[in-house]
């Protein structure tokens, strides 16, 4: 009889959870000799090469009336079939070809070393019961606290356009129907009240998939930031990954008091912070009719993560 241990060997691991969420650093975080980290394969602009279907959506939703599209194509990507011949084609800068390169490697080298797939994806979040079944994905999803989303994105002025999921009927059906009105009425311009109403309607669904599936990994970014080590054991142990003196001297490097405790204007993301330090950025960038309007978009999802101490 195989070990839950023994059976995760085998399982690939999905990395999701809303986008300025710590997915990246989580997922780099697990990346290592036994698993082969690949970045976005869900995101709207994702390489040809590492994922032949096209995503219509940002968050495009799959489930099984939809997944004849997306199916062979993930199989595909999980036995690590790289698309050379697509991605030469739509090559178009130096970048690309970079990109080209290093996707080709990360294959090559999954290949060559039996490498166990893992998945960082926010785009993935509502379709994580899809990936589940059909290829027995374990899944961890990152929940940051809904005021350092809604700064985040504000800091780096990104609009969410909420066509991209008015426009999925079968998501709107399954998950998103109750928002239908206020989603329709949101400004475009309203960078705080569109992440407030993006992050309570992904962890509104997060919540539900966690009560429907017990080994679903929800993990607080605020948690991981404040005791890495520690958090980061637990989610190796919990994956059936070697948590090994090199795994904890990258998680210590990418969290110490020496990085910087914010990122530039300018830059989207860095593995490198004073994580301890930046949990609650938040609070001195935004006002407090800002905290308050957030707080009250967010109720309906973010007591069920954050208590009232949290605000």
């Amino acid at each position: 009889m195989k070990t839950d241990s023994q059976d995760s060997i085998a399982q690939p691991i999905l990395v999701t959870g809303a986008h300025r969420s710590g997915t990246t650093w989580a997922g780099k975080m697990l990346a290592g000799p036994q698993v082969a980290y690949i970045s976005e394969p869900m995101n709207v602009l994702h390489r040809p090469g590492v994922l032949r279907a096209k995503v219509k959506h940002w968050y495009q939703y799959i489930c099984e009336e939809n997944e004849n599209e997306f199916l062979p194509a993930f199989q595909e990507l999980l036995d690590y079939r790289y698309h050379t011949w697509s991605e030469i084609k739509s090559i178009r800068s130096i970048k690309d070809f970079l990109r080209m390169g290093r996707d080709f490697k990360i294959f090559y080298d999954a290949l060559e070393h039996g490498q166990r797939a893992l998945l960082k994806d926010p785009f993935a979040v509502f379709s994580i019961p899809w990936f589940v079944k059909r290829f027995n994905f374990k899944a961890v999803v990152t929940v940051r606290h809904p005021a350092a989303f809604a700064s985040s994105l504000k800091r780096l002025g990104w609009n969410f356009d909420f066509k991209d999921l008015l426009d999925q009927p079968l998501l709107m059906r399954d998950h998103l129907e109750p928002y239908r009105d206020r989603m329709q009425a949101i400004k475009a311009d309203d960078v705080i009240g569109q992440a407030s109403l993006l992050w309570t309607m992904i962890y509104r669904a997060v919540h539900s998939q966690g009560q429907l599936n017990r080994r679903l990994i929800i993990v607080r970014h605020e948690d991981l930031s404040r005791d890495p080590v520690s958090g980061f054991r637990d989610l190796y142990a919990a994956l059936g990954l070697d948590f090994t003196p090199h795994a904890e001297n990258k998680i210590l490097t990418s969290s110490n008091s020496e990085n910087p405790t914010e990122l530039s204007r300018n830059k989207t993301q860095s593995v490198k912070l004073d994580s301890r330090a930046s949990v609650e950025n938040w609070r001195s960038k935004l006002t407090a009719d800002e905290i308050k309007r957030i707080r009250e978009i967010t109720e309906d999802s973010a007591h069920l993560f954050y208590p009232d101490i949290n605000w």
